[in-house]
């Protein structure tokens, strides 16, 4: 043979065989997918228990007291239309168990337009609760209040665009 450095050497037999072979085995490293080099494995970390709390979001009634009344002192229905609609009644309890009913009708279809505030006082020692419906205080419509204290007492009622009917009387046993 003479040494031209233009001719390309021959591959005997075994040559081809290996070239094959890593061919193959490089083509299947590469179709496994294991071609990457490992990462290191990370360590698990712990699960921590969570405590969590329950927070209820229902609305819990207000009790209302059970009783019912009976003989009126006082049994009327107001209407207000103007915030300047103000009505006073004096009453003359002669039981110490008594009670306030009154039920509140919104004359408006935006309830929360409307409101209704009454100012009982006790005229022998002027100590004065206050009720209410709308405003600073809740949309129940229906109140039944006890009272415990005999004597005369005035009661103011302001309100805006409400229907009110009002009860003043002995509560039953």
């Amino acid at each position: 043979m003479k040494n031209n450095i233009f001719v390309l050497p021959t591959l005997t037999h075994m040559n081809i065989r290996m070239f094959v072979i890593l061919a193959l085995l490089a083509m299947a490293v590469i179709l496994a997918g294991c071609n990457q080099v490992p990462r290191p494995a990370l360590p698990t970390p712990t699960p921590v228990p969570v405590q969590t709390t329950a927070v209820s979001t229902t609305m819990t009634p207000v009790p209302q007291p059970s009783f019912t009344l009976g003989d009126h002192y006082l049994k009327k229905s107001y209407a207000f239309q103007s915030v300047k609609d103000v009505y006073v009644e004096d009453v003359r309890v002669d039981n110490a168990s008594w009670g306030i009913g009154f039920d509140v009708l919104s004359l408006t279809d935006n309830v929360t337009a409307s409101w209704f505030v009454m100012k009982v006082t006790n005229r022998d020692s002027n100590q004065s609760d206050v009720y209410g419906y709308g405003g600073a205080y809740d949309f129940e419509p229906h109140h039944l209040i006890p009272r415990y204290t005999t004597g005369p007492f005035r009661i103011e009622m302001k309100g805006y665009l409400v229907k009110v009917d009002v009860t003043v009387a002995k509560r039953n046993p």
